[in-house]
């Protein structure tokens, strides 16, 4: 045989395919995220149906109050409108320091007058006029 016949023909290690190793391994790496990205989705799926099915919390007024500038002791209450028809809130905040500490205590109510949720809160206001601290 010629020389030349024998360098044209390609040796099997310089085979540019992908061995069985490689090829399985890419497939589990694949699947390993498929999976992952179905569970979350799965799991965000399952989230958004308990917000659907479930009532407010009392940290749904707690954020109404957060974004105000200023605090009044006090006593309020309220609904949560045509969202949540029949639920009502009730909060109580009274000043703890006269630096402007404030705890807010809330609580919401279902249709049939149970607590369905409280919370305590402290809110630090500095621009709410200092009274009467409540201490007695």
């Amino acid at each position: 045989m010629s020389p030349l016949l024998k360098q044209s023909r390609p040796r099997p290690c310089d085979s540019t395919a992908f061995t069985l190793l490689e090829v399985m391994i890419a497939v589990a790496i694949f699947f390993m995220a498929l999976f992952s990205i179905l569970g979350l989705l799965s799991a965000e799926l399952h989230a958004a149906a308990m917000l659907r099915t479930s009532g407010p919390t009392a940290g749904m007024a707690a954020a109404e109050l957060s974004i105000t500038n200023k605090l009044y002791e006090g006593s309020d209450s309220g609904d949560f409108g045509e969202i949540y028809k029949g639920y009502i809130w009730k909060r109580n905040v009274e000043e703890v320091a006269t630096n402007g500490l404030f705890r807010a205590d809330f609580a919401v109510f279902d249709p049939n007058g149970t607590v369905q949720s409280t919370v305590s809160v402290f809110f630090y206001k500095p621009e709410s006029p200092t009274g009467h601290m409540g201490l007695q």
